[in-house]
């Protein structure tokens, strides 16, 4: 689930709105997340499993995927390598792994950035700030 805590949005957004999917297996925490990201203006779908956000990948084109790691069926590595070969968008790792347990860095190379759980969002809204 995001850390809320002094993650106020303004100030924070982006510059321009984005298209962005959110691909995360706890129902709650991603709907929080989702909210947290339309208030700052974007347009944001959510995905449970990966089957079903490679079919919003196909339809929705989105600019930023938010992928988390540890999902059901299919790892979020795997997904995102997918994702690149349907759509070229910007790809951040969501994980609750410690950088103790960090992949090797051909892994770590499907995405562009890495933020860990709990999710800090007031620093989530700036690195997407940085895209526009």
């Amino acid at each position: 689930m995001p850390n809320t805590s002094g993650s106020g949005s303004e100030g924070a957004a982006s510059p321009r709105n984005l298209r962005i999917l959110l691909v995360d297996d706890d129902a709650d925490g991603s709907e929080l997340l989702a909210e947290i990201l339309r208030k700052a203006g974007h347009d944001v779908r959510v995905a449970a499993d990966p089957a079903a956000a490679l079919q919003e990948v196909e339809a929705f084109r989105p600019e930023l995927a938010i992928v988390d790691i540890g999902l059901p069926l299919m790892n979020g590595y795997e997904l995102a390598r997918q994702i690149r070969v349907i759509a070229p968008c910007t790809l951040f790792a969501l994980s609750g792994y410690g950088a103790h347990t960090a992949p090797a860095d051909n892994v770590v190379s499907s995405f562009d950035q890495h933020l860990m759980k709990p999710l800090n969002t007031a620093a989530l809204l700036q690195a997407i700030a940085r895209l526009g």
